[in-house]
């Protein structure tokens, strides 16, 4: 069961939070879902005001704040106001660490510190037409080249996909020997062939 014992920078932090979902977000929720997106501005509006990526250290723009109990306060805030689709949790807590666990200390330089105002959003991809969620199942391929991965194959149902500027992508890096080695990469918006549609995104 998650802590109730919340500090008193943590009520002040969910006053704030909920204000912001009431000015920022909720009113906009029926209209992003017609439009099938969700506008940019929520996540710099929310970037300014400290509410993603709080854990980051401070070089990267973040409050070096691992306690996950500010996250509780989004998630619990998002629910109580029917926010949760705007996705900024994936955003924050599902796809950011991956580039802290996983990316070097040149690709943190690089990417956090516009996560970590709204600039840029981020999404993992890892569900495929095909397959699913079933990860076994994954099509889409990374081949080594040598000084490149030459990556192939198309992902669905991609939450922040429409709008991401960088995606982390499941690809199997070795299909013909070993199809159970999957590998993680960051694939940029604008990068050559990679493309973002309504309904998946590629790279061919």
């Amino acid at each position: 069961m998650l802590k109730r014992n919340f500090t008193e920078d943590q009520h002040l932090f969910r006053e704030a939070y909920r204000k912001f979902l009431q000015q920022e977000i909720a009113p906009n929720m029926e209209q992003w879902s017609k439009d099938g997106i969700v506008d940019r501005s929520a996540f710099t509006k929310a970037g300014e005001q400290g509410f993603l990526m709080i854990w980051p250290d401070e070089e990267f723009g973040g409050m070096g704040d691992d306690d996950f109990r500010f996250e509780q306060i989004i998630m619990e805030e998002n629910a109580q106001a029917l926010t949760a689709d705007w996705y900024c949790t994936l955003h924050s807590r599902l796809v950011g660490p991956y580039l802290t666990r996983f990316g070097s200390k040149e690709q943190q330089q690089r990417f956090l510190p516009k996560c970590v105002t709204g600039e840029h959003i981020l999404a993992v991809a890892m569900t495929e037409p095909d397959a699913g969620s079933d990860l076994a199942g994954m099509r889409s391929t990374a081949i080594d080249q040598g000084d490149h991965y030459l990556l192939n194959g198309s992902k669905t149902y991609i939450s922040n996909g429409i709008n991401a500027d960088i995606v982390i992508v499941a690809a199997k890096t070795d299909p013909t020997n070993n199809p159970r080695q999957i590998g993680l990469f960051v694939v940029e918006r604008g990068m050559e062939v990679f493309s973002v549609a309504a309904t998946s995104i590629s790279s061919v």
